[in-house]
């Protein structure tokens, strides 16, 4: 049961096993309109089932549809392994499944439950993150884990980076646990609700950048939502305020005497005061209407000035 990519390594696992495992059936959201076209675009999810054969349902929801549940509970199935599914699964659906019903988590729980764990872990400055294997109850997240895998978080590691290095990981967590579900040997440790932390949905309006935060914390966050939702602030020109986006990499430097936002520099380099420390902006930049940029053709055609104040609008 899965929607976003990061769940399709696993199931390219799963159809390729050997052994006594027979997919039942995949579960994934409806197809949905995408892009400016807004055509109807199936989910990757469902292009890879239906090339491997298999079954694919996808239900608006399983809360509360009677016929839904039914077909559901008719596959009989002994395991449903979840994974970035997009759907809160009901009481009936949970204990269906004979052995089990799992989720992979693209956190090391209990820390980031919830919508957008890579790029909290990024955001918030931590060092490792992982993919944890869990029971799933009707509470958000917070079913008792079964296994983990850990991986360091790279100072150049972008929410995009880390989104395919943790799709990677479910492969080896599902073998690794496979054996376990056979046995009927689930041991699972219950999360302290002590060390839980939340990440909810993220939206356009999250990528906005306060310069009067560290500059630390500003480097995290661009590098954290790249590439959803992006990061950005306002460049004011002649015909008014203008949205530019700010994509990685970028260097922390120390403390400037300048006012938050404020251009230090921009000539071959472009250099921005924080609320402390400044931040030298090395990645490609996009001001809105126009296309992206690397910073030495967007610094020779665009009118950014030191003294400019970025961020308003």
């Amino acid at each position: 049961m899965g929607t976003g990519e990061i769940a399709l390594p696993t199931l390219r696992a799963l159809i390729e096993a050997t052994g006594p495992l027979d997919l039942v059936g995949v579960y994934t959201q409806p197809d949905k309109r995408v892009g400016r076209k807004q055509l109807i675009t199936p989910p990757a999810i469902k292009i890879l089932a239906e090339e491997a054969g298999i079954p694919v349902f996808q239900p608006e929801s399983l809360r509360n549809d009677e016929a839904a549940l039914a077909t559901f509970q008719g596959l009989e199935c002994d395991l449903a392994i979840v994974m970035a599914y997009g759907q809160l699964l009901p009481l009936s659906v949970i204990k269906a499944p004979k052995i089990a019903c799992v989720n992979l988590h693209a956190s090391l729980l209990p820390r980031h439950r919830g919508a957008s764990p890579i790029q909290a872990a990024i955001r918030d400055g931590d060092t490792e993150s992982g993919i944890t294997l869990m029971h799933i109850v009707p509470k958000l997240d917070a079913g008792d884990m079964i296994l983990k895998k850990t991986i360091p978080i790279e100072p150049t590691d972008t929410g995009g980076i880390l989104h395919e290095k943790l799709a990677d990981l479910g492969p080896g967590l599902i073998s690794d646990a496979m054996p376990l579900f056979e046995k009927g040997k689930l041991d699972a440790q219950p999360q302290s609700e002590d060390l839980v932390t939340y990440s909810g949905k993220l939206e356009r309006e999250h990528g906005a950048l306060d310069w009067t935060k560290p500059a630390a914390e500003i480097v995290r966050l661009i590098r954290a939502y790249d590439p959803w939702p992006g990061t950005y602030t306002y460049l004011a020109t002649e015909s008014g305020s203008k949205k530019l986006k700010i994509y990685p990499q970028s260097v922390v430097l120390d403390h400037m005497d300048a006012p938050a936002g404020a251009v230090v520099t921009a000539g071959k380099e472009l250099i921005i005061a924080c609320g402390k420390g400044a931040l030298k902006l090395d990645g490609d930049l996009q001001l809105e209407g126009r296309k992206r940029l690397d910073l030495a053709s967007f610094l020779n055609g665009n009118a950014i000035q030191e003294g400019m104040i970025l961020g308003t609008t």
